[in-house]
């Protein structure tokens, strides 16, 4: 079952030569020729991030991946999503996510956990034992929250928009509020299911995820 998508609330290098401060030292080319892995950003998620809907090159991560191209870092993004995907799900394939060689791990689980009504408490243990054991593999983690449906009552929402935040302050990690940000209830924005963002939605959930990326991979051309 794909997720819904709930209504909004609240929620550098040298100047001179920007691609050329970004840029990591290449990586060795493999004996067979071929080119040289990349260091991994690797995107886990539901529709949202796989794209539903949408062409593979329109759905956020691939346009993720053309601003680090564009921006001059040595990085390759991943596209990890999964349609219908719950926390639990995110967490029983985590393993396979975090093949090869890892270094930022973008969280964007738990719409179909607010979608279902799922225990809010189940779906914050399992961000957490998520983001523990990507840390575990030194990776760096960025967790994109969300926002429930209504139709559970104030209580439910409230408490499952507070688990993110609760979760991203015990573990210390970076944090994006809503991942929908601007996109969630504007129907130019969003398909004929009111449901999953149009390209033009997909590109603002990009620039969202940007923001708090962009520090990172910074850091980490610098390290």
């Amino acid at each position: 079952m794909a997720m819904a998508v709930f209504v909004a609330v609240g929620c550098s290098g040298n100047a001179n030569d920007p691609a050329a401060s970004n840029q990591q030292a290449p990586a060795e080319a493999p004996a067979d020729g071929s080119p040289p892995a990349r260091p991994r950003v690797v995107a886990l998620g539901d529709s949202l991030t796989a794209g539903l809907g949408l062409l593979e090159q329109q759905a956020y991560p691939a346009l993720l991946q053309r601003t680090i191209d564009s921006e001059g870092f040595q990085f390759e993004v991943v596209n990890a999503g999964v349609s219908g995907d719950t926390s639990a799900g995110g967490l029983r394939r985590l393993d396979w996510a975090l093949e090869g060689d890892v270094r930022v791990l973008i969280v964007a689980l738990g719409a179909n956990d607010g979608l279902r009504g799922l225990s809010v408490a189940e779906m914050k243990k399992n961000l957490s034992e998520i983001i523990n054991r990507a840390k575990e593999r030194n990776v760096v983690v960025i967790l994109a929250g969300m926002e429930a449906p209504p139709n559970y009552g104030p209580e439910y929402t409230v408490s499952y928009r507070q688990a993110f935040q609760d979760v991203a302050r015990e573990q210390r990690t970076r944090f994006i509020p809503f991942l929908l940000a601007g996109v969630a209830g504007q129907s130019n924005l969003n398909q004929g299911d009111g449901v999953h963002p149009t390209a033009e939605g997909a590109a603002l959930m990009a620039e969202t995820v940007w923001r708090v990326l962009r520090p990172v991979l910074d850091e980490m051309a610098t390290s």
